[in-house]
């Protein structure tokens, strides 16, 4: 009797460990995966001639078919990269009917425990703040890289962040990073009656930073989740540019 106990337990176990390495180990690797299949599905080379001196030089560059992109995945509205880092992730959304649609799913609707970025659902590419959520995967992937911006030598090296869309690439600066929540920081807010609104709003997001509010800028915003206490998240902030 007790070796047929001792037998299930260490058959629970096993079970147990395959659906952890699976969930915690496999599936976040081919998020990952994924991203980098689609992105090079869907990438096209691009000559751009530059001068060097008296001479003409040709370079090939690459860059996304979003119209094809689209046409297949209607949900993909951009891709974003912080270069030297594993975000290079297409950004999906959904609708108020389904807004954590992409919570758990890739941009195929197949279930992942990594699930996708993905817009906030009120959030359009004119919004003054644009709103990405993204997990805090335990492996490093999606957004876990977010808590490493808390680091000023990090946040220094990894500043650039860049948004691919149908229409244009977007150059982000990250200005910051904080823990907080919904009761402390309106951080998600998309939407604003005035540009004194924005603002009240842009102080806020941006106090303590280098950055200078203005009614012309443009923020984004990165979330996700963190674990101090309930209901508290990473927030990163960048602030758009015109640099490269």
């Amino acid at each position: 009797m007790i070796r047929f106990v001792k037998g299930i337990l260490n058959g629970v176990l096993f079970i147990c460990s395959i659906g952890f390495f699976w969930f915690m180990i496999i599936q976040p690797f081919l998020t990952q995966k994924e991203a980098e299949h689609l992105k090079d599905q869907y990438s096209i080379s691009v000559s751009q001639n530059e001068s060097v001196e008296s001479s003409q030089d040709t370079k090939e560059n690459s860059q996304l078919d979003f119209a094809s992109l689209r046409s297949r995945y209607p949900d993909v509205q951009g891709w974003l990269t912080i270069p030297g880092t594993c975000v290079d992730y297409p950004v999906l959304q959904s609708d108020d009917t389904d807004p954590e649609h992409y919570l758990r799913r890739n941009y195929d609707g197949k279930w992942r425990m990594a699930g996708s970025l993905f817009f906030q659902y009120d959030c359009t590419l004119d919004s003054r703040n644009l709103v990405i959520f993204g997990h805090n995967m335990s492996d490093g992937s999606m957004f876990a890289c977010l808590r490493n911006m808390f680091d000023a030598e990090f946040r220094e090296e990894h500043s650039q962040i860049i948004l691919h869309t149908a229409d244009s690439t977007r150059y982000f600066r990250v200005v910051s990073a904080m823990k907080t929540d919904l009761t402390q920081l309106p951080f998600n807010q998309t939407m604003f009656q005035s540009d004194n609104d924005f603002l009240t709003f842009a102080e806020q997001m941006l106090q303590d930073t280098d950055a200078m509010p203005n009614s012309n800028l443009t923020l984004l915003t990165l979330i996700t989740c963190a674990y101090d206490w309930d209901g508290a998240r990473t927030v990163v902030v960048a602030v758009e540019t015109n640099e490269e």
